[in-house]
């Protein structure tokens, strides 16, 4: 049998197939299929080139992939727009071989392997989604103007705030004011505005990638970046206590946690606080690395409810680093 798994992403759309035997038989990348970005037609034309490349790759037909999940982003959360969306595979592959969903499903499949428990994502956008005894959740991924929290581009607009208050001295001028001057070549500091509004035209993954900025200033010893990270990490943690409780947990019960998105890249500047602010919310936190990639995991997603879960020692084989 073969399962075509699709993670969709605010930057990116991976696509991977995958057999039931544990073979990977082809993988590709895109660009982001995010329809509230790219707008319909493109996120329909970036899906189905993807499906037909990464079956070129594997020398398959479409028609020969059993069972395909789609995580996109933005799904559920217009409700208007669910049909539209899942319709878009339906140009390449039957609708009885396929399911759609937020690409929040495919980060928790994907760090837990389809077990219990609760993944926080934290890329461009940022969003927690667990399962427990049949029962699922999910906290945050209400967007960039008013939620996001922790993620990249929350992250990226708190450091341009940083920069605009070191500029005013309402800060301490540090390492991130001189980085950002540098890396964008700003002379005159208002000069930013003209860059994120009129050049960036407030493009939501070019904000976001300010965040790498705020994460050399933090490393380099700027204080300012290392608290915002910090801050980061709570957020995080709070989204997470929060699905905890939807999933009505026993207040002794050993929860997993695991995590996905470029953020979580930056290593034990985010993840350690991350992990001391789980601690102080609940003690029964247990927190590991993610088994697979998101687009792994939507394939281990789709055999799963195709009714053709994969064995044990098929998991195995797919797990990251072998």
């Amino acid at each position: 049998m073969i399962f075509l798994g699709v993670d969709g992403g605010g930057t990116k759309t991976a696509f991977v197939l995958i057999n039931a035997q544990g073979e990977i038989l082809a993988q590709h990348e895109t660009s982001t299929c995010y329809y509230l970005n790219v707008g319909r037609e493109k996120s329909k034309t970036i899906i189905a080139s993807g499906i037909v490349e990464v079956c070129r790759r594997a020398d398959v037909l479409p028609d020969a992939i059993d069972y395909s999940f789609f995580g996109l982003p933005a799904y559920g959360e217009v409700s208007a727009d669910v049909a539209f969306l899942d319709h878009i595979p339906a140009a390449l592959l039957s609708t009885q071989k396929y399911r759609c969903n937020n690409d929040m499903v495919c980060g928790w499949a994907a760090s837990l392997g389809c077990q219990d428990g609760i993944n926080i994502v934290s890329g461009t956008g940022s969003i927690a989604y667990g399962e427990h005894n049949g029962k699922n959740a999910r906290c945050g991924g209400w967007g960039e103007l008013f939620s996001d929290e922790g993620s990249a581009y929350w992250i990226g607009c708190n450091a341009l705030n940083l920069f605009s208050k070191m500029s005013d001295h309402r800060l301490k001028m540090d390492i991130l004011y001189d980085m950002i001057k540098s890396k964008y070549h700003i002379d005159v500091d208002l000069d930013i505005n003209d860059l994120v509004f009129n050049k960036w035209q407030g493009d939501r993954t070019k904000i976001a990638s300010v965040a790498k900025i705020a994460y050399e200033a933090a490393i380099e010893g700027d204080k300012e970046s290392y608290k915002l990270f910090c801050t980061a990490a709570k957020e995080l943690a709070i989204m997470v206590e929060s699905v905890r409780k939807e999933l009505d947990y026993s207040p002794d019960e050993t929860t997993m946690v695991s995590y996905t998105g470029g953020v979580f890249n930056c290593g034990d500047i985010i993840l350690d606080p991350f992990i001391h602010e789980l601690a102080n919310l609940n003690g029964y936190y247990r927190v590991c690395q993610p088994k697979y990639n998101p687009s792994m995991g939507a394939a281990i997603y789709a055999a799963k409810i195709s009714g053709n879960p994969l064995a044990g020692a098929v998991l195995k084989k797919l797990s990251l680093g072998e």
